[in-house]
């Protein structure tokens, strides 16, 4: 599947973007990127102390140079931070420069997901199950807007997940292979 354009996972945080990124990429012989390493590597900060010290609004320009850098790559895997669909020249670009693969999750999945992680700043209120519902009302329809295939990941082991992309993302380039 090397004639395949760039591979970039979009959907929420606990969707498993990075691992199922990982091993996607593995599987196809690709390089993976994940947009939110690569912008704390480049910083030399993590994320909550970009959130702490430039806002959200500082972190989401950071996170729209990195996704113009890496979606000029050719042939790889990008996972996106759940948030990047916000700001529509992410998407733009999401759409123009490779296949999009929105992992839904529910918001159930979610905060079992996500229990015991301090790493998310958008996180870190009282109430996450009200801030989840509340970004996955905003944030679906925009990944869905941005997606070419959505793949439910909700009780299904990461390699099942993998395997159903591979699938789907091989009818889009020959749609008349035989069904899997």
């Amino acid at each position: 599947m090397q004639d395949l354009p760039n591979l970039i996972l979009v959907g929420p945080m606990g969707a498993g973007k990075s691992t199922i990124g990982r091993l996607l990429a593995a599987e196809l012989s690709r390089e993976f990127f994940d947009s939110d390493h690569e912008i704390q590597s480049r910083c030399g900060a993590d994320i909550p102390w970009i959130f702490d010290v430039e806002g959200e609004d500082g972190f989401r320009q950071r996170e729209v140079q990195m996704i113009e850098e890496l979606t000029r790559l050719d042939a790889v895997v990008i996972a996106t931070g759940g948030g990047a669909v916000l700001r529509e020249e992410n998407r733009r670009r999401l759409r123009e420069r490779g296949t999009v693969v929105y992992l839904f999750t529910t918001v159930e999945q979610q905060l079992k997901r996500v229990a015991k992680d301090r790493n998310r700043p958008l996180l870190q209120r009282p109430d996450r199950e009200a801030t989840l519902r509340e970004m996955f009302e905003l944030r679906d329809p925009l990944y869905r807007a941005t997606a070419d295939v959505v793949v439910r990941t909700d009780r299904r082991s990461p390699r099942a997940v993998v395997n159903e992309i591979v699938r789907r993302i091989q009818r889009l380039v020959d749609p008349l292979q035989a069904k899997a």
